[in-house]
């Protein structure tokens, strides 16, 4: 038996399989200052609806895999450790003068972001290595026992190394790393060439510091979270998604934080890609998951799940570069907890400020006061209160036309309706806008795409955003509720390492290219061996990142083969390089040298079989009930209800009509056609065709 939760902002989603292949699926209420005992609250509905304890339940497992936005949560809040980063001397102001430019270059009242570790706590190693590695300057080490001497009276609780041309020579930073180890006992020391070997010094720096500033937190966090696992009675590996789309064991995240920043929802496109496939439409898919408090976007793109370099907490050139490779997803504050408000000039907003699971919307009688999406959709009919979370939570509708009233509806001049309508339009709009931002922007019309919702909240208004962008197809997975747990469950335990090095197709260093792809090939087989299954093979995948001479910025290219044997293979690689630019820019330029500046290796062990992923349990009966659901083009229109797992599979309905489950709600408006595909999921056509 295999265990997959996500902690949301609002709810925390756990996915079982069981060792037969059947697949449930379960919602508790995050807890924000204990995210476990979410974990915890979740596992013991699993129990409960089995007849079983918890520690009976925990003892059948084998595998628990955990996504978490602790990381990014404690970045964006400001509770990282007291951090201190050692550079070059000379090098002190990296992490001030930063990457890139501004997002509006002549708006001055912007003020420039503050470093991620303040120049007050970034100390200067007098030492200095060349590009070739050799040794320019050695290390002083009365000065560098002087700095250590200087962080011992700073109080610092972690500390980040960031030296020149380390990731070509590491052995400064190795002998800088060594005597803060010696010297400070229990603070946590991350190396820049072992966290980021990358030839850009800045997001080499940044990635550096976000990991060291993060060791101690996700240290006892997840430290935490696997005492509390056996000491309730689990036995079995404790996984922790990463934010390249896999898993990996969480003493090895605990120790490489970094690659959790984006942690969760990486997941969605993992589980889209699939449900994608599944009704023949992977090779251009949106994948959308909303939840209560963010509105998370990805892409699947020719059957891939596209990677970057470029994930920043919070906006570009403003906030601070992981530049660490992630599954490419968009978040915007949009979601079921979205708070709206009208300001002093009139006007509706709509997030990005959310009510979170405490206190929540107001219907959920927690003490939230403020209207959001959620209680727009109760409103407006769309939500049963008497049926949320299967009927386990009841909503109240009085007050939540109340809040609608007192803080959108009067002060706008028209209806309660009208406003809650006007809540959940321009939510749509938010929504709509954030993916246009990220297909348009790669050259995708998203009108040639199809549309996954996931989420508990995606039901609410996914037909809407389908029909604004001219998606002629929507899916909403039988497990979209819980779309990056479910992904987690499909997803593989992955290894990734980096060699940074530099040569150029028009003098290829043959020995050091192949040192390199050797030593990555070796690192992978090594992951493979402690952290996946035996019977199942694995094979790496190596990756260049390249570019044209004089080009500012690289690429990533597949090498098509682990070692270069001459002049042939060489010729090979460039053709390769050739067309993945010309696939990305239209252009290519055969005439210039091509370089490589780094080798990234990772390795996919796979644990599940490919199998079918189909929710268990009793079906529910097709009842005939109905009920009034506001729509603007109708106003007040008689419904039908169905019951998810009661309905008939590829039988065409109309709308109006809404789908309900134990976990979500979907809502088909007038115009628009839905049928339950062979597979489970939900098929919806906006404009009606069949």
């Amino acid at each position: 038996m295999r265990f997959a939760t996500d902690t949301g902002g609002t709810f925390t989603d756990l996915v079982v399989e069981e060792d037969d292949g059947r697949v449930s699926m379960y919602k508790a209420s995050t807890v924000p200052g204990d995210p476990v005992q979410g974990v915890l609250a979740a596992l013991t509905l699993a129990a409960t609806a089995r007849g079983l304890d918890l520690a009976t339940l925990l003892d059948r497992g084998d595998t628990f895999i955990h996504g978490t936005t602790h990381a990014i949560n404690a970045i964006i809040t400001g509770r990282t450790a007291r951090t201190a980063l050692l550079v070059t001397e000379g090098h002190r102001d990296i992490l001030t003068l930063r990457e890139g430019g501004r997002i509006e270059p002549f708006n001055h009242s912007v003020p420039y972001p503050k470093p991620f570790v303040p120049r007050a706590l970034t100390f200067e190693v007098p030492e200095r290595l060349i590009h070739d590695g050799s040794v320019h300057q050695p290390l002083d080490e009365t000065a560098l026992a002087a700095i250590i001497d200087r962080l011992r009276a700073e109080k610092v609780e972690a500390v980040a190394v960031c030296l020149l041309w380390s990731t070509i020579n590491p052995a400064h930073e190795l002998r800088v790393g060594a005597a803060l180890a010696a010297a400070l006992p229990g603070v946590p020391v991350s190396l820049s060439h072992q966290v980021n070997p990358s030839l850009r010094e800045f997001r080499r720096a940044s990635s550096t510091a976000i990991d060291a500033a993060l060791k101690p937190l996700m240290g006892r966090y997840l430290g935490g979270l696997e005492l509390r696992m056996r000491e309730a009675g689990f036995k079995g590996k404790v996984m922790v998604l990463t934010s390249s789309g896999g898993m990996m064991p969480a003493a090895e995240v605990a120790a490489n934080p970094i690659r959790i920043i984006n942690s969760g929802p990486s997941m969605a496109p993992i589980a889209g890609q699939h449900y994608a496939d599944l009704e023949g439409n992977g090779d251009s898919v949106i994948v959308a998951d909303t939840g209560g408090t963010t509105y998370d976007i990805s892409l699947v793109r020719g059957g891939r799940v596209p990677m970057t370099r470029e994930l920043w907490i919070g906006q570009p050139t403003r906030g601070h570069l992981v530049g660490y490779p992630s599954v490419e997803v968009k978040s915007v504050g949009a979601g079921g907890g979205s708070i709206a408000r009208v300001d002093a000039g009139g006007l509706l907003h709509v997030g990005p400020g959310s009510a979170g699971a405490v206190p929540g919307p107001v219907c959920y009688g927690r003490g939230g006061t403020r209207p959001t999406v959620t209680d727009a959709a109760l409103v407006l009919g769309f939500l049963d209160p008497e049926f949320f979370l299967g009927g386990t939570m009841k909503l109240d509708l009085s007050g939540a036309r109340a809040a609608i009233d007192r803080d959108v509806a009067t002060p706008l001049g028209v209806s309660v309706e009208e406003a809650a309508w006007s809540i959940i339009h321009l939510s749509t709009e938010n929504m709509v806008q954030a993916i246009a931002d990220i297909t348009v922007a790669q050259g995708i019309d998203p009108a040639q795409s199809v549309l996954i919702g996931g989420g508990g909240a995606a039901g609410l208004n996914s037909t809407f955003i389908a029909r604004r962008l001219g998606c002629e197809r929507l899916i909403i997975p039988e497990t979209g509720a819980a779309l990056s747990a479910a992904g987690a469950m499909m997803s593989e335990v992955t290894g990734e390492f980096a060699a940074s090095l530099f040569t150029s197709t028009a003098r290829f260093d043959y020995a050091r290219v192949n040192a390199a792809l050797a030593d990555l090939t070796a690192q992978c087989v090594a992951f493979a061996h402690r952290a996946g299954d035996p019977l199942r093979s694995a094979k790496p995948v190596i990756v260049a990142e390249a570019r044209y001479e004089n080009q500012v910025w690289d690429i990533d290219v597949t090498l098509p083969l682990h070692r270069f044997a001459g002049e042939e293979d060489v010729e090979h690689f460039r053709r390769t390089f050739d067309a993945a630019h010309r696939q990305i820019f239209t252009i290519d330029d055969p005439s210039s040298a091509v370089e490589i500046v780094g080798l990234r290796a990772t390795i996919r062990c796979q644990v599940r079989p490919f199998a079918e992923f189909r929710l268990s349990g009793n079906q529910a009966l097709a009842q005939e009930r109905r009920r009034s659901a506001w729509f603007k083009q109708t106003g007040w229109a008689d419904s039908a209800i169905h019951r998810l797992e009661a309905m008939e599979t590829d039988r065409v309905l109309s709308g109006p009509c809404i789908i309900e489950s134990a976990f979500t709600t979907i809502v088909v408006d007038p115009g628009a056609t839905v049928q339950r595909s062979a597979s489970g999921s939900i098929l919806i056509h906006p404009n009606g065709q069949a």
